[in-house]
């Protein structure tokens, strides 16, 4: 378990950390999420190691890192996966993936080492390319080596920096696909940092969103985002429509999971009630492979009283959009 007491972090007269606390458990996949300078990506980096912070306390299963040897070890549990990929060009994928043993004064070419990596490469799906350079590599296959080459050292956790922001959205799927199955069967805490709503909507059971270096809110994606109640978060997500009519009232309907996205509501209240309604908005999205959303209704004053009754009969979630 990774948990951080009250953060904070300054670069001269600009505080970018300011008193961040939060808690990530094992095994899960957490987000943090934000608009560019927000924090997200020091934030990571304080939690590595590579950057030092100015007060509060960063535990790791309880401990802080401490000294020297304390943070080196700690660096070694935590892999890195960058948006750069970081390869070098002169080393071919088994090289790539290779370089942290050499750092670490492991044997590379042992035969135990050799096991290793012809595992991560078939983990990583890319055993056809165990001797290919980066140059011949697209970039969905070389934030694969990069991947391979942050679990060689056998990490705990893996931290994802803007690791899919390069990448476009057909790869970009795949990739996360892959960093399931990584927390799936190796049991690895993974935390992604990323600006891209899809990231965390496909992977993260839990995210936090940044804003000018605070923690503005935390949750399950679906409750932080379909239903956003911070102006912040609401201007991040830009996606309710601001041409709603300005006559009769509006009324946004919310689908969670099976307890409303399967219920044909509009169809049931417009048939029970001998009403009309039009459809100003919709949107529904998965959110790891369960699907969460809202509609806009636009009805008439004087409908209002009987249409709210109704939802609200139906256990449907649902407000008075002003």
């Amino acid at each position: 378990m990774i948990e951080l007491q009250n953060v904070r972090k300054s670069f001269r007269d600009l505080t970018v950390l300011k008193g961040i606390s939060l808690k990530i458990e094992d095994h899960e996949i957490y987000g943090i999420v934000g608009q560019s300078g927000a924090g997200k990506s020091t934030l990571l980096r304080c939690i590595n190691g590579l950057e030092p912070y100015d007060s509060g306390e960063i535990l790791v299963d309880g401990s802080p890192s401490g000294d020297k040897k304390s943070l080196r070890l700690l660096q070694k549990r935590m892999g890195m996966i960058f948006q750069s990929f970081n390869l070098l060009e002169r080393l071919d994928v088994y090289g790539n993936i290779a370089l942290p043993m050499k750092f670490w004064g492991q044997k590379p070419k042992s035969p135990e080492s050799r096991r290793k990596i012809e595992e991560l490469v078939r983990l990583v799906g890319l055993e056809d390319k165990l001797h290919a350079r980066p140059r011949e590599l697209s970039g969905g296959q070389k934030q694969r080596v990069a991947i391979a080459r942050a679990l060689v050292l056998d990490p705990q956790f893996l931290l994802c920096d803007e690791a899919t922001s390069a990448l476009d959205p057909e790869i970009t799927k795949e990739i996360l696909a892959l960093l399931q199955k990584i927390n799936r069967e190796l049991g690895l805490t993974i935390v992604v940092v990323t600006h891209q709503m899809e990231v965390v909507k496909q992977i993260c059971s839990r995210v936090a969103f940044l804003y000018n270096g605070s923690v503005l809110s935390e949750g399950r994606p679906e409750e932080l985002f379909i239903r956003p109640k911070q102006p912040e978060i609401q201007a991040f997500l830009r996606d309710r429509s601001e041409l709603l009519p300005d006559t009769g009232v509006n009324i946004q309907i919310f689908f969670v999971g099976e307890e409303g996205s399967e219920q044909p509501v509009v169809t049931q209240m417009a048939r029970e009630l001998g009403r009309d309604f039009s459809i100003c908005w919709a949107k529904l999205e998965d959110f790891r492979d369960k699907v969460f959303g809202s509609l806009v209704l636009n009805i008439e004053e004087g409908d209002r009283e009987q249409v709210c009754n109704f939802l609200t009969s139906k256990n449907i979630t649902w407000e008075v959009l002003k």
